[in-house]
């Protein structure tokens, strides 16, 4: 099962009481994640009747096992964006990043939620990687940040030169999404961990696998990749898994660090607590979901860099995050188009989900809301580099999806030797038999992950425990158990 994160393990959560979902609501905000209490905030501070719903407990998603670095300098996406979309997008996106690190540093100091300004730094880890460095420091600077450039860093590993952005921040995410959640019930909102959405009617009637019923005037889905997609959002998302690892010990450097290529490393320290040693995190080493023949030697990788440049570090925690990217690289948030106007949904942060999803939240809560909008990148029309990029990406899903089948039905396994054909249909190992190893979203062949002993999909991004149990989305339903 999934290791938890440094962060989930520090604190514990308070006792919270199991409340019943109200019948009727204002608005129903399925995912507790950051983006998701955020608009629920908002939209509570409203006066609007609220509920927001997550299918796990408070802190279990992506934003409590993330590297929490609160930064418009974000490894080479400034770059990127202005490769595919004119300056002015670039511009909004950093607009909207800034108003978003505002709108979440302000809450912070308000509700006593500790964090420490740093610098971020974007640096070149080999000499292949100098031209990207050069072409981030470029465009920060074109899009008004005031960056500089950094021959070398003092640091125990090879760089070749860097791009540094002052006055950026770090803090822990369990400890804002407990503020975040405390925020929203004082102001009138509800929340309730242990709620799985599996429907939405037009009228937005909302069905709970638990048997509950709400009907909600706005349902907001901020849950990585939207559950119940009638736009086929997912087919514009690639989901990544990507690898933490916690070290007690010195790393020489207060600055929060990522490299500009691949294999990305990225780094940043915690403050000592008490008389214990300072921490600091490793992360990077990410792939595509359900694609790479051994997640656990990526871990290794990690792992073996970071003793390498720091030996007299030692290990402490070990994890796993996973984020979206969208094709065009732009986060999403707004309506659903085929929704009647009901359904709004977050994802595509790419990583650097403390900006992004406080700046999709502001969007949706102003959309539901009216008055004056909170700043958004927008592209007003697809790019045919982008349409390539959408082709292509589905091409190698369906190609996926034919490959590993073919595999099975001839008779053989997959490639990892976990999924095999018995009686005619994929089975994977479990308790009474086993499970039918096909996702429940859109019939894909499961893939064993070794590092957290999860059952991964490569089409979509969605997880299952080794009981059955969903813990990624767009799937919503167990694993079928395998009749005997």
């Amino acid at each position: 099962m999934e290791s938890p994160s440094l962060w989930q393990e520090r604190r514990t959560a308070p006792a919270r009481p199991h409340l019943p979902v109200p019948e009727n609501v204002d608005d129903l905000v399925v995912g507790a994640g950051l983006a998701g209490l955020t608009t629920g905030v908002l939209l509570a501070r409203a006066g609007r009747k609220v509920a927001v719903v997550d299918a796990r407990p408070l802190g279990s998603g992506t934003s409590a096992r993330t590297t929490a670095k609160v930064s418009l300098l974000q490894g080479t996406k400034l770059s990127r964006l202005l490769r595919r979309h004119p300056p002015e997008v670039a511009r909004a996106y950093v607009e909207a990043n800034r108003v978003a690190q505002d709108w979440l540093l302000g809450f912070c100091g308000r509700r006593d939620v500790s964090f420490q300004t740093r610098e971020a730094v974007t640096y070149a880890g080999s000499p292949q990687q100098v031209e990207a460095t050069r072409a981030e420091f470029q465009a920060a600077a074109s899009l008004g940040l005031p960056v500089h450039w950094h021959d070398s860093l003092d640091v125990p590993f090879e760089t070749h030169g860097a791009v540094a952005l002052g006055e950026q921040a770090q803090l822990d995410p369990v400890a804002l999404l407990e503020a975040l959640a405390d925020e929203l019930i004082a102001c009138g909102g509800t929340l309730h961990p242990g709620e799985r959405l599996t429907a939405v009617a037009m009228n937005g009637e909302a069905r709970l696998d638990s048997g509950a019923r709400v009907v909600a005037d706005q349902v907001v889905l901020a849950t990585g990749t939207p559950v119940l997609d009638r736009t086929l959002c997912f087919a514009r998302l690639t989901p990544s898994r990507s690898y933490l690892l916690a070290f007690s010990g010195d790393p020489g450097t207060e600055q929060m660090l990522i490299s500009a290529g691949s294999p990305t490393r990225s780094m940043r320290q915690l403050p000592a607590m008490g008389d214990d040693r300072p921490v600091f995190l490793v992360g990077g080493a990410g792939h595509v979901v359900g694609r790479a023949e051994s997640p656990r030697a990526h871990l290794d990788e990690l792992r073996a860099w970071t003793i390498t440049h720091f030996p007299g570090a030692t290990e402490t925690h070990a994890w796993s995050a996973q984020d979206y990217r969208s094709l065009d690289e732009l986060p999403l948030a707004g309506r659903l188009a085929v929704s009647g106007e009901r359904i709004h949904v977050a994802t595509g942060f790419d990583k650097w989900g403390m900006t992004n999803a406080v700046a999709a939240a502001r969007r949706i809560a102003a959309t539901i809301l009216g008055g004056v909008a909170a700043p958004w990148p927008e592209s007003s029309h697809p790019s045919p580099g982008s349409l390539l990029r959408a082709l292509g990406l589905n091409l190698q899903v369906a190609g996926l999806l034919v490959s590993d089948w073919a595999e099975v039905e001839l008779g053989g396994s997959t490639a990892d030797a976990t999924v095999v054909r018995h009686r005619m249909v994929p089975t994977v190992p479990g308790e009474h038999g086993g499970y039918v190893g096909v996702c429940t979203h859109l019939g894909g062949i499961l893939h064993w992950n070794d590092a957290e002993r999860t059952w991964d999909c490569p089409l979509h991004g969605s997880r299952f425990a080794p009981d059955g149990e969903v813990l990624e989305g767009p799937a919503t339903k167990p694993l079928r158990r395998r009749a005997s």
